[in-house]
């Protein structure tokens, strides 16, 4: 019977297509017979290892999300503590600061009363008495008008400087080269500043407080006048237009700034030289630094101790040239 189906090929086709099998003379029925590739069953293998990686990295990541969430919003709320207590730690300062201005300005402002009294007395005791008492008793009387001077000097400043935040003036179109000529003009009408040489290159029109750009000015020039070596005072003002602003610099010829003391100078009441080498109260530049910043700017030296300085400050551009 075997050799039958042998030799009718489409008869043999037929049962391997229905899965009949004739063994040991037996027919067995093994159903369909699906044949695999080996490079099928390792591509599905393949995608079954991608499925599962999948599903194991989705997993990971969702709970690393979470983790992440929670990390996020503990450093949130920290970040919210934080910037409530600064704001309110800003509102104690700026209100001790105006606290501080006020009592500066009433100190300074009724000081100047008795001040003055004690200057003018002290004044009277010179012409009337200089001459008359021993040469002691005149040097006394001449410690005493200093003293008064120096005092009436520092009360000044002290009012200046308190009054720029709280007496500031709208801001208003400046001719900066209008100012600096009748800074000028008022300077070498003193007798110690004849001998300086005080120029300019054009300078630019800014909005700014007119009251407090010539105490700026007179301040610096004034400065570099006053600490200039044996050569005659030179000093000279220039401006530039960087983006949004303008760039003044004040350059004298003067005996320059140690780098180290920088810093120091911005301060109040910081002194790099002894009173009876250079006269002041210690507060000019704090009193240029202060009126820089209402104006939005920023103020710095470059120096080099024999070299002279050269002062730095920006002013808003504000669409003035």
């Amino acid at each position: 019977m075997l050799n039958g189906f042998l030799e009718n090929g489409s008869a043999l086709d037929d049962l391997l297509q229905n899965g009949l099998f004739y063994l040991s003379g037996k027919i067995v029925v093994a159903g369909p017979t699906f044949l695999w590739s080996t490079e099928s069953l390792l591509a599905g293998l393949f995608i079954i290892i991608l499925f599962a990686i999948f599903l194991l990295g989705s997993a990971v990541i969702h709970r690393f999300d979470k983790r992440e969430m929670s990390i996020v919003e503990n450093q949130l709320r920290e970040i919210r503590v934080v910037e409530a207590q600064l704001a309110e730690r800003t509102k104690d300062l700026e209100r001790s600061n105006h606290d501080l201005a006020q009592f500066a300005y009433v100190a300074s402002h009724d000081l100047r009363a008795p001040v003055r009294a004690m200057k003018s007395f002290a004044q009277i005791l010179v012409t009337d008495y200089t001459g008359r008492l021993d040469s002691e008793a005149d040097e006394h009387l001449g410690f005493i008008v200093d003293g008064a001077n120096s005092l009436e000097s520092l009360i000044n400043d002290l009012l200046a400087y308190s009054r720029i935040d709280t007496q500031g003036k709208v801001f208003e179109p400046v001719d900066c080269s209008a100012v600096f000529d009748q800074v000028k003009t008022d300077l070498l009408m003193d007798s110690d500043h004849a001998e300086a040489s005080v120029t300019r290159d054009d300078l630019p029109t800014v909005v700014a407080d007119g009251a407090q750009m010539m105490l700026l000015f007179q301040k610096l020039i004034s400065n570099c006048i006053k600490f200039h070596s044996e050569a005659p005072p030179v000093v000279h003002m220039s401006a530039e237009r960087n983006e949004k602003e303008w760039q003044f610099a004040v350059r004298d010829n003067g005996i320059g700034i140690d780098p180290e003391h920088v810093e120091r100078i911005s301060a109040m009441f910081q002194r790099l030289h002894t009173q009876e080498e250079y006269p002041g109260t210690g507060m000019g530049s704090a009193i240029c630094k202060k009126i820089v910043e209402r104006h939005g700017g920023k103020i710095w030296v470059k120096s080099k101790i024999g070299a002279g300085s050269t002062f730095f400050f920006t002013i808003e551009a504000s669409g003035v040239t």
